[in-house]
């Protein structure tokens, strides 16, 4: 099925290499720096059923087509973000695709000293059954530990500049895993802007950018695609701001509005000139947005388009909060009900100090930067979505990815299966000795779907209580 991609008029385009973790700008793929995330303007409509593997569940590609990403379904999950930028004349928008994976989706062998794998990332532009563009790239990518191969971060960016006509496109992503029959593909309808002379382009969500000086020239820039920062892991969401000719503007106005509309961050940021450019980067304090879904509006005086970028506040990889409500959600065996209760009915203009007290209250090593029971308690969640992805439409909401996010790993666990194979009915026996408590499980369907017994259910409920009151 193809989707139709919405995005924000005044957003711009441009062609690049993929870049590498060092940051050099040479090179046509290569893996990132620790800390993640993509951008485009506009929503398309959510695509329902796609396949995914673990680690990347179907909420994390609804949750990146809401921000108006390109999410691909298939065995290797990516996220692709598409920009627009002011080409020379008006006649033709540089567009700028940037696409991200983990590193895990591909097949890694041992190469000498280092790990390497290969995958053919392929781009085309239609209109109607005219085919405008076509890119394929293989690429190979190398990383020195066997540690980087399992990353489920936005590890891997391939990006490409191209300088479009504006109008009505049918853009296909896909990518392949050179060593297996792994892959996924998306298409969606792109439309491409005629940007104005004196008009706003997009604002870019990048690892690092150097500035362009000219319309004819391009920046070099690391984009991020999944547009995305960890709260209480990155402090800074660096924001390209492309502003070239002569009528750009001396200044621009930034606001960011999150969840509820609430506007977080509402700023005056000077464009330095440079050449016949005033484009910069700016830096967006991750503690001043609001967990989940952001956008970033760009405006200037006397311009009556506003320009637009989404960014995700997350609270860790591959988890699909989207709103403060989601978070919260996500919270519900982390802390206690009275904690959970505070931030609920803490005023929209009062969350994010609701939040930093909160923070302050659960950090169990605060003097440290990191937020150790926060990291550890996502970290489950994700290892749940894999290990028990077959109990549930959900791994961490099933019985058993419930007992293992509240309760953790444990103690022993008796499978009866083992004992008996031809049994018709297994059960599984959890034991925790610190909490003193047994939960059983019992797979009826011989598919690996447990399910918890009413006295285990009022065992575990128990227990979850007991432990979040230490």
């Amino acid at each position: 099925m193809m989707r139709k991609l919405l995005l924000c008029p005044t957003l711009g385009t441009t062609l690049l290499p993929a870049a590498v973790a060092a940051l050099s700008l040479s090179g046509c793929a290569g893996s990132r720096p620790t800390g993640a995330g993509p951008s485009v303007g506009g929503a398309p409509t959510t695509q329902a059923g796609a396949a995914v593997v673990p680690g990347a569940p179907a909420e994390m590609q609804r949750l990146y087509r809401a921000m108006g990403l390109v999410a691909g379904a298939g065995t290797i999950p990516f996220a692709a973000s598409v920009s627009f930028l002011r080409a020379p004349s008006t006649d033709s928008t540089l567009t700028l695709v940037a696409l991200s994976i983990p590193s895990r989706a591909l097949g890694f062998t041992r190469e000498g000293e280092r790990y390497a794998a290969g995958y053919v990332a392929r781009l085309q532009l239609r209109q109607g059954a005219t085919i405008v563009r076509t890119i394929e790239a293989t690429e190979r990518v190398r990383v020195p530990t066997f540690r980087e191969t399992s990353r489920t971060d936005e590890s891997i960016i391939w990006q490409q500049f191209l300088r479009l006509a504006p109008g009505r496109y049918t853009l296909t992503l896909s990518i392949k895993d050179e060593s297996s029959i792994r892959n996924s593909s998306e298409e969606v309808t792109l439309d491409v802007p005629a940007l104005a002379t004196d008009g706003l382009t997009s604002p870019v969500p990048v690892y690092e950018a150097i500035p362009r000086q000219s319309a004819d020239s391009l920046p070099r820039m690391l984009a991020r695609p999944r547009a995305t920062v960890v709260y209480g892991v990155d402090s800074l969401l660096p924001i390209y701001i492309d502003a070239v000719g002569t009528t750009s503007p001396s200044a621009v106005r930034v606001r960011v509005v999150g969840d509820a509309d609430i506007v977080s961050l509402d700023t005056l940021v000077s464009l330095p000139q440079r050449g016949a450019s005033r484009s910069t980067t700016i830096g967006l304090p991750t503690d001043r947005l609001a967990i989940g879904i952001n956008t970033v509006q760009i405006t200037a005086e006397g311009r009556a388009d506003t320009a637009r970028a989404r960014v995700l506040v997350s609270l860790g990889e591959d988890v699909p909060i989207g709103t403060f409500d989601d978070m919260l959600t996500y919270l519900r065996w982390f802390t206690t009900p009275e904690r959970l209760r505070a931030l609920r009915d803490a005023e929209v203009g009062e969350r994010a100090a609701a939040w930093t007290r909160f923070l302050q209250e659960t950090d169990p090593v605060p003097g440290t930067a990191e937020h150790e029971g926060l990291r550890d308690y996502f970290g489950r969640i994700r290892t749940a979505n894999i290990r028990f992805r077959d109990d549930g439409p959900v791994g961490w909401q099933s019985d058993r990815g419930t007992a293992f996010v509240a309760l953790g790993d444990p103690d022993n666990i008796i499978d009866t299966g083992l004992i008996d194979p031809n049994a018709r009915v297994r059960q599984q026996i959890w034991e925790y000795r610190e909490l003193r408590v047994q939960l059983a499980f019992t797979d009826q369907t011989g598919f690996g779907r447990w399910r918890l017994n009413a006295q285990s259910r009022g065992d575990l409920d128990l227990a979850i209580r007991r432990k979040l009151q230490r």
